[in-house]
């Protein structure tokens, strides 16, 4: 702890963030060396003020501080800072990087990793296909970064523990104020196979304010960003704002031109976001940072497998009324002409053989799987 103390108190001077921290840093490799500094040598650190300077000479921790770093410690959270070999590498090349990360489970090699975010309402197609996009990123080694909201998040860290991968959850609150509360398990299953982190202290409120500055983290710690349904005003669209000005590459999932939801994915595409169909569409564009690291083995892994399924007649009419977006079965009854009765018995046939799926409400759509 004594360690890692220096780091909370310099955070905690007020007037300290995350850009003057790092250039701090940078001048003096560590906080010991900061608080030791004299007036004359603080002051030749751009940025720093002689206000600033008598901030950190007259600053005395708080005891909230204090209690929270004892706290975290007694959970068996981790505190790395910027100067930890765990420290993300990627990270530290933005400009203002958080001192230190709250972790609960282990980072680890984090230079192969890829952030899948988008819409938390999301529709099925979104939810499939990104399960099967970060299933297929998992078979390759690499690490899925995402946010832990509902929608495309929780379904991009399904789809990688699915697929036996490691991922990382980066937390717009503190590890006491899990959000959303529904995502409990899936915090431990996380940190079970892979890391949750966050630089908010214990007790941090899931505040609005928070989520924008989380997402340079999600960002900023990996090669490139994927996003997957977003409107035009989704904050998925900042998360890909931020990795273009990191200097990393932005990739989007197609929807259909009819769902407003993948307006914003369909705008980065125009922008020059590479589309992804396959999880080989992010290997191809990454291949001179990754190299090496994914096993040709799994080279062909983004080739869709097809289902050998025999289907009558009847049953194929429906199923060619179906597509990966939902559709309830009203419409469905439109489509092919069916009654209710007979049209429910062929359903729920093609659900027995694994290429139909039923939402709540009566919506059907094809299996992703």
């Amino acid at each position: 702890m004594e360690k890692i103390l220096p780091w909370f108190f310099l955070k905690s001077v007020p007037g300290i963030g995350n850009h003057i921290f790092k250039r701090l840093i940078d001048h003096f490799s560590s906080p010991d060396l900061v608080l030791k500094a004299s007036h004359e040598e603080l002051l030749r650190v751009k940025g720093i003020t002689h206000r600033l300077v008598s901030a950190i000479k007259q600053h005395k921790l708080p005891d909230r501080v204090k209690t929270d770093l004892d706290v975290a410690i007694q959970k068996g959270y981790r505190i790395v800072t910027m100067a930890d070999s765990q420290y993300p590498s990627l990270l530290l090349q933005i400009p203002d990087p958080p001192p230190f990360l709250y972790v609960y489970g282990s980072i680890g090699n984090s230079t192969r990793c890829i952030a899948v975010v988008g819409s938390r309402n999301a529709t099925n197609y979104g939810i499939n296909t990104t399960m099967r996009l970060c299933s297929d990123l998992a078979s390759r080694k690499i690490t899925v970064v995402s946010g832990m909201a509902i929608g495309i998040d929780t379904a991009a860290h399904k789809g990688t523990l699915r697929g036996k991968g490691k991922t990382i959850a980066v937390l717009g609150s503190g590890f006491n104020r899990i959000y959303p509360a529904q995502n409990m398990k899936l915090f431990h299953n996380i940190a079970e196979n892979g890391a949750v982190i966050t630089e908010f202290p214990l007790d941090t409120e899931p505040e609005a304010r928070n989520f924008p500055i989380r997402n340079r983290i999600i960002s900023g710690i990996c090669l490139g960003t994927v996003i997957v349904e977003a409107t035009k005003k989704s904050g998925s669209l900042i998360t890909a704002r931020l990795a273009a000005e990191q200097n990393r590459e932005v990739f989007a999932v197609p929807g259909s031109i009819r769902s407003f939801k993948s307006t914003g994915t369909h705008t980065l595409i125009k922008q020059g976001a590479k589309l992804v169909e396959h999880a080989q569409d992010i290997i191809e564009e990454l291949s001179p940072a990754i190299n090496g690291y994914v096993g040709q083995d799994n080279a062909d892994n983004n080739k869709t497998e097809e289902k050998t399924v025999s289907l009558s007649s009847d049953e194929s009419i429906v199923f060619d009324a179906l597509g990966p977006y939902q559709i309830h079965i009203d419409d469905l009854i439109r489509k092919t002409s069916m009654g209710s009765g007979k049209l429910s018995s062929i359903l729920l046939k093609l659900e027995l053989k694994g290429i139909v799926q039923q939402s709540p409400g009566k919506y059907f759509a094809v299996s992703p799987e």
